[in-house]
C-alpha cells in the first residue's frame, strides 16, 4: 500500500501544472468576471482523441478534509449561493447547489469504511443524456458530461436517472455568478471537469489542485486515453474500480482502495 501512495504521487507531481493566476472584475451587480491566465486556449473543435477523467485514491481521502468540495465551490461560483431570507434551513441545505459530495461506504466484511468525493462519474454511456427530452444533457467527444442551460427546461430526469445523485436543480434566482460558470434558475448542474480550463489550455482540475496542495493528494486527473499519461499508467498499475460497475456506464471517474 505504501508503494502504491508512493507511485501515484511521483505521477501526481509529474502532472500537476502551476495553477492560473486570476483576476476578478465586477461588470455588473451580480456578474463577476473572471480572466484566466491561459496556457493555450483552444483553437480546434473538440475531438475523441482524449478522454478526460480521474483516479480518486481513497485511502488518501482524511477524515474531515474538505479541501476538493472547497476549491470546487470556489471555482463554479457556487460558494456565491446565498440561503433565501425567508427560506428554511434545513431546506436550503438539501437544496443548495452541490456538484461534489463527501460520501461514506462501509465494508460490511471487514468493517472498514472510506470517505468517496462523490461527482458526476462522466459516464461513456450516461443514463442523463439518454432521458433527457431536449438534448440538453450531452457528452462532448471528450468525454465531459455537461448540461446546457439554454435548452434545460428543469424537467430533471436526469437526476432520477443518475444512480450517482450527481446533479443539482437550482431553485432559487441566482443573483451572482461567475462569467465562466453561468447558472439560472430552472436548470440542472453538475460537474463539468472544470471544462473551462479545459479549453483554455490548463492541465488540471480545481478539486485536483486543492487535493494536493491542501488534502491528501488523491486525485488524480488526465487523459484515460494516453496511454503514457500519469492517470493511464497509474490506472494501469494499480486496482482501482467503477461505482456500480454493473450499469456498465464505463464511467471516467475511478476510486482506488475500495
Amino acid at each position: 500500500m505504501n508503494e502504491h501512495k508512493e507511485q501515484l504521487d511521483t505521477s501526481r507531481r509529474g502532472f500537476l501544472g502551476a495553477a492560473a493566476a486570476v483576476t476578478t472584475v465586477t461588470l455588473a451587480p451580480g456578474v463577476v468576471l473572471h480572466r484566466l491566465a491561459v496556457a493555450e486556449p483552444r483553437a480546434e473543435a473538440v475531438t475523441d482523441a482524449v478522454r478526460w477523467g480521474m483516479l480518486i485514491d481513497t485511502t488518501k481521502c482524511a477524515d474531515g478534509c474538505g479541501a476538493c468540495i472547497a476549491a470546487c465551490n470556489r471555482e463554479s461560483g457556487l460558494d456565491l449561493q446565498e440561503k433565501p431570507a425567508e427560506g428554511d434551513a434545513a431546506k436550503w441545505d438539501r437544496q443548495a447547489a452541490k456538484w461534489i459530495r463527501m460520501v461514506k461506504v462501509r465494508d460490511d466484511l471487514t468493517g472498514r469504511e472510506s470517505r468517496l468525493p462523490m461527482l458526476c462519474q462522466h459516464c461513456k454511456h450516461p443514463p442523463c443524456v439518454d432521458v433527457c427530452p431536449t438534448g440538453a444533457s450531452f457528452r462532448r467527444a471528450d468525454g465531459i458530461v455537461m448540461v446546457d442551460r439554454h435548452t434545460c427546461i428543469g424537467c430533471r430526469y436526469c437526476m432520477m436517472a443518475c444512480p450517482y445523485k450527481a446533479r443539482s436543480f437550482i431553485h432559487e434566482v441566482v443573483d451572482t455568478k461567475l462569467t465562466r460558470v453561468p447558472r439560472g434558475k430552472g436548470c440542472v448542474e453538475s460537474c463539468n471537469l472544470c471544462v473551462h480550463r479545459r479549453d483554455n489550455g490548463i492541465p488540471s482540475t480545481a478539486c485536483a489542485d486543492a487535493c494536493a496542495t491542501q488534502g491528501g493528494g488523491a486525485i488524480l486527473f488526465g487523459d484515460l486515453k494516453d496511454p503514457e499519461a500519469p492517470l493511464a499508467k497509474a490506472l494501469a498499475a494499480f486496482p482501482s474500480r467503477q461505482i456500480r460497475e454493473d450499469l456498465t456506464l464505463d464511467t471516467g471517474v475511478r476510486y482506488a482502495g475500495v
